[in-house]
């Protein structure tokens, strides 16, 4: 017995038939256990008549009778609480024989849409996109299996360019599809069907268009190497607030990526290491309350990230070791408790634009920093309460601080200047305080 219980213990996930005893080996047992049972009802009974009877006056003798009554009332008893548990059993059973008809329908589903995700017509391929995510809308257990197989054919190779060899007709409209379908699944995470909390895993993918609009990303998803080769894809009035957004290593060559009024509250985008070659990546109006996005290690040679009027106010965003020979953009945003870090990052051609952007909280910090020929600029900024470092940055570019510092704090020590302008032109000052290092203090201040 202990053997089988053991062995059922052990049986593998998924599992519904019970281990049951041979049929030759539970009669037998079952009759023993019942006359035992019988013999020691009657024995007990018997004796609590017979102390019952020796306690009348006169005594009186044992009726057999009485006895048998109680004991075939106790058997009664025991033999309805089996007979439930018989009944228990089969339902069990019953159960057992539902489960695997629904799996085996299930997988007959998985199948059938594989097959069809593989066919060479494209309305065949729509269909088992289709199909398989009605398959994970039904089969919980096995939504990540799905959401995998639809993730797996994105990373597919696949020519954008319908001139070019390789290029298969109608391709463009299931990759759409499929980022379609990903994207419903993203908008209410407490739906039952809801992808939210699952990862995603778009490694190598090609894309040139597609949206992920107003989803919500708990879970991690994975554009590591991916390359935006033309449309846009965006990501507008998404909600990163626990997930996991990797972009590291990718290539924005032409197209677009969008976080327009994006909230990120506690996720995490990565685009270490990406090339901004011609594409633009935008955060305009976004919101920063506690996540952060990386930049580090970036190279901006063409495209343009932009995080117009976007709002820092718990944020971080990193620029660290990143190379500027385009524009970064951060007019008029907010910065009232966020950081924006650009340490060691190098300016050479491009522009780091701070134009209309207000400082009340936040910090940004260029220590380590080159400015090697690009711009980096705080046009109409104002200061009121935030934290610019720029210690041991090295000016041989132009830094221009036309700006209104009315608070907070910007420090210049051991910066160093290489043959580069700071222009403190139209600022006005009253109240924040610098740190000049070896930088003059110009007229005002």
């Amino acid at each position: 017995m202990a053997v089988s219980l053991r062995r059922k213990r052990e049986a593998p996930r998924g599992r519904y038939t019970p281990n049951l005893w041979p049929v030759w080996i539970v009669g037998p047992l079952a009759l023993i256990a019942a006359s035992a049972l019988g013999w020691v009802i009657y024995h007990y009974a018997y004796d609590h008549f017979a102390q019952a009877a020796a306690n009348q006056q006169p005594p009186k003798p044992v009726d057999i009778n009485d006895v048998l009554k109680a004991t075939v009332t106790a058997l009664t008893l025991v033999g309805a609480v089996l007979a439930g548990l018989y009944a228990y059993r089969k339902q069990l059973l019953a159960e057992g024989d539902a489960h695997r008809a629904d799996a085996s329908q299930l997988a007959e589903r998985y199948t059938t849409a594989a097959e069809q995700l593989g066919h060479d017509q494209a309305a065949v391929r729509l269909a088992g996109v289709y199909a398989l995510a009605r398959l994970a809308d039904d089969w919980a257990e096995q939504r990540q299996v799905c959401i995998d197989v639809l993730c797996a054919y994105l990373r597919m190779p696949y020519e954008p360019d319908h001139t070019a060899q390789g290029h298969k007709a109608g391709e463009r409209e299931v990759r759409q599809t499929i980022i379609r379908v990903i994207r419903d699944h993203l908008q209410d995470p407490e739906a039952r069907t809801a992808w939210c909390r699952n990862n995603f895993n778009f490694t190598g993918a090609v894309f040139d268009g597609g949206s992920f609009s107003d989803s919500h990303f708990r879970g991690t998803v994975y554009f590591v190497g991916a390359r935006f080769a033309g449309g846009t894809v965006d990501f507008d009035r998404a909600t990163f607030s626990r997930g996991t957004v990797s972009f590291a290593d990718a290539t924005f060559s032409g197209g677009t990526v969008t976080f327009r009024l994006s909230t990120f509250s506690g996720g995490t985008v990565y685009f270490d290491r990406a090339t901004f070659s011609g594409g633009t990546v935008t955060f305009r109006l976004s919101t920063f309350s506690g996540g952060a996005v990386s930049f580090v290690g970036a190279t901006f040679s063409g495209g343009e990230v932009s995080f117009l009027n976007a709002t820092f106010s718990g944020g971080t965003v990193y620029f660290d070791e990143a190379t500027f020979s385009s524009t970064a953009s951060f007019f008029n945003a907010t910065f009232s408790g966020g950081r924006v870090n650009f340490g060691d990052a190098t300016v050479t051609d491009g522009m780091v634009d701070f134009g209309d952007a207000t400082f009340s909280g936040g910090t940004v910090d260029f220590r380590g920093a080159t400015v090697n020929g690009g711009t980096v600029g705080f046009r109409d900024a104002t200061f009121c309460g935030s934290t610019v470092i720029f210690g041991a940055a090295f000016f041989g570019g132009t830094v221009n601080f036309g700006a209104a510092f009315l608070g907070g704090t910007v420090n210049f020590g051991d910066a160093m200047f290489g043959g580069g302008t700071v222009d403190f032109g139209d600022a006005m000052f009253g109240g924040t305080v610098f740190d000049w290092g070896p930088l003059p203090v110009p007229a005002g201040a």
